[in-house]
C-alpha cells in the first residue's frame, strides 16, 4: 500500500541530491500555464461573462450573477447545524487569539538627533479570498484566509469559492441554486463577510486581478472591484493562474497537493502514525504522506495498522489508497535521529509532526516546516480546525524559504524618512561619495542643491 525508501548504510547526500531521493508529487504548474493563459485572458476581456460561461464548463452550474445574495448568507447561516456552528465559532476564537498576537506595531528609530527612520505597517487595501471546493468543503479555509486579514486591518475583504453541482437537501434545485457550498456561506456570515462569489478556479483568480462587470447584462448586481492580493489555497489551475498574475495582483504561494512528514522512533504510537498519514492522504489522490523513522519495527507495525484502518475508512479508493500508493508517499527508513532530521529539512513539508522521545526538544531542531507538531498530543487535524494556527502553508519544499499565512501577509512595511538640515548635513558627504562612486552624479547634486551646491564638512 505503501512504499519504502531505505536510505540506511551510507552517508546522507547534500542540499537537492539528498531532495531528489525522497518521494514528491508531479505538480508542473509551468505544463498548466497554457492552459489557463487563455481562461485569465478571456476574464480579462469579456469579465463576468467568462467567468460564468467557465463555471458552466468546468463546474457544471450556470449561474445567473455571480455576486451571492446577501439573504443567502443569511439563510446559510440560519440552516447551519448547531454543532457545526459551535465548532466554526471555536476555531474563529482561537484563530483570533494567535493572529491579533501577530500583529506589528510602528517602531521608530533615531539614527542621529534630527534624523529617524519609521516603519509603518499599513494592510493592503483589498484582499481575494479563494476557498477551494470540488472533493471536499472547506468552511476551516474561510477561517484561515478571513481571520489573518481582518486582523492585519484589511477592510475590503471578498471570498470566491466555486458553484456547487450537487443537490440541495431539500428539494431538487440544481448546484445549491448556483451559490457555493452552505458551509462555506454560513462561514463567511458568522466572520462578518458580505462580500462572495459563486465562482472557481482560474476564473476566479483572474475575476479578482481584473474586475468584472455585473454578473450579466440584464442585472443590477454589482460587479467585482479588483484587489490588490489573493490568499488561499486550491488546485494546479489556481496555481498556475496565480503565477501567471502575479505582479499584477500580489499572492501568498503557488499551493501544491498536501503533505505531512512525521518524524517518529520506536516510542511512537503505529496506530497515532497510521492514522495520521491516512488523515493526510484523505484529501486529494495527489496528497502526500511520509514517515521518516530509524525503526523498523515501528515501520512495520505502521504497514500493519495502515491496511487495517484504510480498510474502515471513507473515500478509500478515490482518494486514500491512490494516495498512499503514489510515489509521492513512503516510509523512509534512516541510520537514527540525526539522519532524519537531515531528512526532514530536505523535505520541507508543509505539516511535519514530531512523535519522538523528547519531542519538544528535537522539534526545536528543525529548520524547514509549514508547521510543527509536538508530540503525540497535537495531530495535523488539530492544526487544520482548532489549535489557533493557520492552515495555509508552503507545500512542495517551499518551507525552506516561504512561510504560512499570517497577519504579516496581509501587511506592508512603509518606512518613513525624517530628518532634519543639519542631520543631513551631517552624512551629506557620504550620500555625495557614495553617489559618485555609483557613477550617478545626479543623485548627489540632489543633496547639494540643498546646501547651496556645496557639500557641507563633516562635523
Amino acid at each position: 500500500m505503501i512504499s519504502r525508501i531505505d536510505l540506511r548504510g551510507a552517508s546522507l547526500p547534500e542540499g537537492a541530491a539528498l531532495r531528489d531521493l525522497l518521494p514528491r508529487a508531479e505538480f508542473d504548474v509551468e505544463a498548466a500555464l497554457e492552459k489557463v493563459r487563455p481562461i485569465c485572458e478571456d476574464v480579462r476581456h469579456h469579465g463576468a461573462a467568462a467567468v460564468i460561461d467557465y463555471g458552466e464548463k468546468f463546474d457544471g452550474v450556470r449561474v445567473e450573477n455571480l455576486r451571492v445574495p446577501a439573504e443567502a448568507l443569511t439563510r446559510a447561516l440560519d440552516e447551519l447545524d448547531p454543532a457545526v456552528r459551535a465548532a466554526l465559532e471555536e476555531s474563529i476564537r482561537r484563530a483570533r487569539m494567535v493572529h491579533r498576537a501577530q500583529r506589528r506595531t510602528t517602531h521608530t528609530t533615531q539614527v542621529v538627533p534630527g534624523g529617524t527612520v519609521t516603519e509603518k505597517w499599513i494592510p493592503v487595501e483589498r484582499v481575494g479570498l479563494y476557498v477551494p471546493g470540488g472533493r471536499s468543503v472547506y468552511p476551516s479555509s474561510v477561517v484561515m484566509n478571513v481571520v489573518p486579514a481582518q486582523e492585519a486591518g484589511v477592510t475590503s475583504l471578498a471570498v470566491a469559492s466555486p458553484p456547487q453541482a450537487l443537490p440541495r437537501t431539500s428539494g431538487d434545485d440544481p448546484g445549491f441554486g448556483g451559490l457555493p457550498h452552505p458551509t462555506i456561506l454560513a462561514a463567511c456570515a458568522l466572520l462578518g463577510v458580505d462580500e462572495v462569489y459563486a465562482a472557481g478556479g482560474a476564473q476566479a483568480i483572474a475575476m479578482f486581478a481584473y474586475g468584472t462587470s455585473s454578473g450579466s447584462d440584464t442585472s443590477d448586481a454589482p460587479g467585482c472591484a479588483p484587489v490588490n492580493l489573493v490568499t488561499g489555497p486550491g488546485n494546479i489551475y489556481v496555481a498556475a493562474a496565480k503565477r501567471f498574475l502575479k505582479g499584477r495582483i500580489g499572492i501568498d504561494a503557488e499551493a501544491g497537493p498536501t503533505e505531512i512528514a512525521i518524524l517518529a522512533d520506536s516510542t511512537a504510537d503505529p496506530v497515532h502514525v497510521a492514522a495520521d498519514l491516512i488523515s493526510q492522504a484523505e484529501h486529494d489522490p495527489m496528497a502526500a504522506s511520509v514517515l521518516v523513522t530509524a525503526s523498523e519495527e515501528l515501520a512495520e507495525a505502521v504497514e500493519a495498522e495502515l491496511k487495517t484502518q484504510v480498510a474502515a475508512s471513507k473515500h478509500v479508493d478515490d482518494r486514500i489508497v491512490p494516495a498512499l500508493a503514489g510515489r509521492q508517499s513512503a516510509i523512509v527508513l534512516v541510520d537514527g535521529l540525526e539522519e532524519g532530521l537531515r531528512v526532514v529539512d530536505a523535505y520541507g513539508a508543509e505539516h511535519l509532526e514530531i512523535q519522538t522521545a523528547d519531542a519538544a526538544a528535537v522539534a526545536d531542531r528543525v529548520r524547514n516546516a509549514g508547521a510543527i507538531f509536538v508530540g503525540p498530543w497535537a495531530p495535523v487535524s488539530l492544526g487544520d480546525y482548532c489549535a489557533g494556527s493557520n492552515h495555509v502553508l508552503p507545500t512542495g519544499g517551499c518551507a525552506c524559504h516561504s512561510s504560512g499565512l499570517s497577519v504579516q501577509s496581509f501587511l506592508r512595511g512603509v518606512h518613513i524618512v525624517d530628518y532634519t538640515r543639519d542631520a543631513l548635513a551631517e552624512v551629506a558627504h557620504h550620500v555625495v561619495t557614495l553617489a559618485e562612486a555609483e557613477d550617478l552624479p545626479a543623485h548627489g547634486a540632489a543633496v547639494k542643491a540643498r546646501f547651496g551646491w556645496k557639500v557641507p564638512e563633516s562635523k
